[in-house]
């Protein structure tokens, strides 16, 4: 089922959050929905430790950067099915123009920004549900979901434009940074190198087939024309196929989900290792540009969520891909382990507020780690040389307190402590601070 976890200077926040721009609506009969989102995020980090830096590091000295959005969420009963639209305008930045590290501190920040703001479509895409028998269930109405009644077993159906992990690598306690974490690697399955444009989104088909308590997904989607690019190869030429199973069960009476994801992407992609030969070959610096061609790489993903108590939620990833190629659309992570805990508020009366921790380490390869000590860049990261290499190790901590008086309007503080930023070990460590204010309509 498709859900909401998607990732600008500031505008007015008076204009952005005033309780009287409530927009939220839908039709007694459940034919239209009509919701709205707006978020705004604030992130800095003191001077670090740094002998050198590249063309890809992350800013040494004091530095602050903010992204805003606002996402309006329309839909229509469409037959048998629903219709969805998504227009939305950003503006802002992340920390070093959303260079530096693998494991990139917002969520919120894309890889192109812009100081005006712009309007673009990251989501249009129709949804079927087939029912196949099996207890009723009521699905209630919200961003992206018109209410419904469905059986116990189905089919699900989307197509269109949507971003991979609308529906793959979801976890309940960390999946969406503009409401629990933010962090790239923590967020989302560092290793899984997802079909999207540079702002996280692709066009293509999911199939999701429930049977008791068993879900069984599948996914082809296009990839950008080349990597990390903001356009899509509309031919489907380049291409991802992913599939993932999902299995809920439930430890000692409470609720826990076990998925297994895989995925394969094909297109023209550089290898690390053609890159430094002919760098050696032509006394330069390697690039992977130089040498693509059409080939494919592959990796998986494991995920946990598990209830621990009525208040209390732990969740873990673990993730690695090939890592002979470059990166193609999300970041240079070969491996990567995370877990966390996210704690509700009710144990001291606030009931809406939420505490998170989570601690991530992510890896590259042998032929990245080669490709960066020779002065290679790559998507997020390349500091020009690469002596020392060392596990990305990253913590965060958030608050997320909800404002008394205002529904659905949060305030959230972050903290994120890295080591080993871009895998170096000659720079940092880092403290980002980070605050996000978040209101749904």
């Amino acid at each position: 089922m498709l859900t909401i976890a998607t990732h600008t200077r500031s505008m007015s926040l008076a204009a952005l959050f005033c309780g009287s721009c409530v927009i939220h609506a839908a039709l007694a009969d459940d034919s239209v929905g009509l919701y709205g989102q707006a978020t705004f995020v604030y992130q800095s980090h003191s001077s670090f430790n740094s002998p050198y830096q590249g063309q890809n590091s992350l800013r040494t000295d004091n530095n602050n950067a903010e992204t805003t959005d606002i996402t309006l969420f329309s839909g229509i009963r469409a037959g048998s099915g629903e219709l969805w639209i998504n227009p939305e305008i950003d503006q802002g930045f992340g920390l070093s123009n959303t260079l530096g590290m693998a494991g990139f501190p917002s969520g919120e920040a894309y890889k192109v920004g812009a100081n005006t703001p712009y309007l673009r479509l990251p989501r249009a895409f129709y949804r079927k549900v087939f029912n196949l028998g099996g207890e009723e269930q009521s699905i209630q109405a919200s961003a992206n979901q018109l209410a419904r009644t469905q059986t116990a077993d189905n089919l699900i159906v989307t197509i269109g434009k949507f971003s991979v992990v609308d529906i793959f690598d979801t976890n309940a306690y960390a999946h969406d940074p503009r409401t629990d974490f933010l962090n790239w690697s923590v967020v989302d399955a560092g290793a899984f190198d997802y079909a999207a444009d540079a702002w996280g989104y692709t066009k293509g088909m999911a199939l999701e087939w429930t049977k008791s308590r068993w879900t069984l997904r599948g996914g082809f989607f296009d990839l950008s024309t080349i990597p990390n690019s903001t356009v899509l190869d509309h031919t489907f030429a380049q291409h991802e196929w992913v599939g993932e199973i999902e299995e809920r069960h439930q430890l000692f009476g409470h609720d826990g989900k076990l998925k297994l994801l895989g995925f394969v992407n094909k297109g023209n992609m550089g290898s690390y290792a053609d890159a430094l030969q002919l760098a050696m070959q032509t006394n330069s610096i390697p690039d992977t540009a130089l040498v693509r061609r059409g080939s494919s790489n592959s990796g998986f993903a494991l995920n946990l969520e598990q209830e621990i108590a009525s208040d209390l939620g732990a969740f873990a990833r673990a993730s690695a891909n090939e890592g002979s190629k470059e990166a193609f659309e999300f970041t240079e992570i070969n491996k990567s382990v995370s877990a966390g805990l996210s704690l509700k508020g009710s144990r001291w009366g606030r009931n809406d507020d939420t505490a998170g921790l989570a601690f991530v380490a992510n890896g590259l390869s042998g032929a990245a780690r080669s490709y960066f000590a020779a002065g290679g860049m790559g998507i997020l990261i390349g500091d020009g040389q690469l002596p020392h290499y060392g596990l990305e190790k990253i913590t965060e901590a958030y608050y997320s307190y909800a404002v008394p008086g205002l529904d659905h309007l949060f305030l959230t503080a972050n903290y994120q402590y890295a080591i080993n930023p871009a895998y170096n070990m000659d720079r940092g460590p880092i403290s980002f601070f980070g605050f996000r204010l978040h209101k749904d309509f």
